[in-house]
């Protein structure tokens, strides 16, 4: 039971400390990627080496960057659909 204890106080510690919260982020960020890395660890130590605390702003521009794909591809299939009537006339 002391083992149980410790376990806990140490899963509590990690809570706190946002550790479990972070490594949650990456992880769903790997699970997210549409093509996944040869090494899921390089993917890991890539995106905790360098996570210094979230800037809003930063979050803000994925986002954007996030939306200008979703347009960009939609254009893309527009202007395919659009040949592709171009060329019955």
């Amino acid at each position: 039971q002391a083992a149980d204890s410790k376990r806990e106080q140490f899963r509590q510690y990690l809570e706190k400390s946002g550790v479990l919260d972070m490594l949650t982020k990456v992880l769903v960020a790997l699970y997210e990627e549409p093509e996944k890395p040869d090494s899921a660890l390089d993917f890991l130590k890539h995106h905790l080496g360098a996570s210094a605390p979230e800037n809003p702003e930063l979050e803000a521009l994925r986002l954007e960057v996030a939306e200008m794909k979703e347009k960009y591809d939609a254009v893309l299939d527009e202007n395919k659909k659009l040949k592709n009537k171009v060329k019955v006339y």
